[in-house]
Parts: structure tokens; C-alpha cells; sequence
């Protein structure tokens, strides 16, 4: 029970991770199956459906934009602010995460207490890792979908295939990232903007339900 009780969140979204991850993989190869059959080509089976280009890029194209948006939101909440949200540090008085690391501080992570390149890292650690997911998701998008486009034009007779770097200089490249990035900066600015005047009771991306439209932060 204890277990549970620290760690609830994180299981949970985790296992709503694995169930809408299985969700996609089963639907999406009904759907590709069925394209495979009305170009009259063998269908594959889960686990080729799994080790396809198709899925790779699918499946990247989202994760691509769902770094991008939690890192962007990491990094310009560092030094920019929104009166009033939840999700920003108050403009008109000093924060607790913007007070120098103490080596000293009961607690204190291992790279606090070395300090040196150590600390100047982990104090970038979030942000690093983040950016670090986005570029990995960000290839693996031009890799899957270099491979689902020549798959393409292979089922239409056209031997011409495109490697990732070349796929990267195409318009349907840049269109299923934007298409995903736009939709990402849009909740975060809801978000941003939602929790200067509505609430909810017990989040901690809420304001107190009491608290003043103006308050900012939780």
C-alpha cells in the first residue's frame, strides 16, 4: 500500500502508456493490413507490423513532439513568466528553484555535493535529457518515414527511394512534425492560461481553489 500511495501516479501513467501503446500497434496493423490488401500485397504479421518502417515512423512522429513540448515548457519557464498561472514562477518575488544548489543541504543529490562539471550538468539535467529524447524521436521519424515512403513508391512501380536525409528535405516530412508541434504548444499555452482562472480541487497544477486570479503559482 505504501508502494502505491508514493508511486500511484507514475504506475498509472505508465500502464495507460502500455495499454494505448498496445491500442495503436493492434489498430494500426488492421489498417496497414488492410492498404497492404487493397494494393494487392502480402499482409504482415504483428510482429513485422512491429519491425516496419511504417510503425517506426508513427510511432516517433508523436514521441518527436511530446519532448519537444515538455522540454520547450522546462526551459522558457526558467526565465519567462505568466501573472496569475499555476505553471509559472512569480514575476514579483524570488523562488525556491532559483536559489544556488547547496552541497551542504541535508539530502542533497551526489553531483550537488562533488559540484564542478558534475553539478554544471545535473542543474541542465532535465532539459538535456528532454532535448536528448526529442533529437533521438526526431531521427527515428526520418528513418521510419524515409522507409514508409519508399515502401510507397515501391507499391506504385516507382523504384526511386529517398535516403533519411533526403526524406528530412521533404514536405511531408516537416508536415507531420508541425502538424503534432502545433497541437503540443497549444495545450501548454491552455494549460498556462486555463489555471489563471479555473481550478481543481486537490491538483497540484492548480491554484488553491481560494486563491486570487492574480496569485501565481500553486
Amino acid at each position: 500500500m505504501r508502494f502505491w500511495r508514493n508511486n500511484g501516479l507514475s504506475v498509472v501513467l505508465f500502464t495507460l502508456f502500455l495499454v494505448t501503446l498496445a491500442g495503436q500497434t493492434l489498430t494500426g496493423h488492421h489498417h496497414h493490413n488492410e492498404e497492404q490488401r487493397d494494393h494487392g500485397q502480402p499482409e504482415l504479421t504483428l510482429g513485422e507490423y512491429v519491425r516496419s518502417p511504417a510503425f517506426l515512423e508513427v510511432t516517433m512522429e508523436n514521441w518527436e513532439s511530446e519532448f519537444l513540448q515538455m522540454g520547450f515548457y522546462v526551459v522558457l519557464t526558467v526565465f519567462l513568466y505568466q501573472k496569475g498561472s499555476a505553471e509559472s514562477k512569480d514575476p514579483d518575488k524570488p523562488e525556491p528553484v532559483d536559489r544556488e544548489p547547496n552541497p551542504n543541504r541535508p539530502g542533497a543529490p551526489g553531483p550537488v555535493r562533488r559540484g564542478g562539471w558534475r553539478l554544471a550538468l545535473y542543474r541542465n539535467s532535465l532539459s538535456l535529457v528532454l532535448g536528448g529524447l526529442f533529437l533521438i524521436s526526431f531521427v527515428l521519424h526520418a528513418v521510419g518515414g524515409a522507409g514508409d515512403h519508399n515502401e510507397e513508391q515501391r507499391l506504385h512501380g516507382n523504384a526511386e527511394s529517398l535516403s533519411t536525409l533526403e526524406y528530412m528535405g521533404t514536405s511531408r516530412f516537416w508536415f507531420e512534425s508541425f502538424q503534432n508541434w502545433q497541437s503540443e504548444f497549444l495545450a501548454i499555452l491552455c494549460i498556462v492560461l486555463f489555471t489563471v482562472w479555473l481550478r481543481q480541487h486537490g491538483s497540484p497544477e492548480s491554484k488553491p481553489v481560494d486563491a486570487a486570479h492574480d496569485d501565481t503559482g500553486e
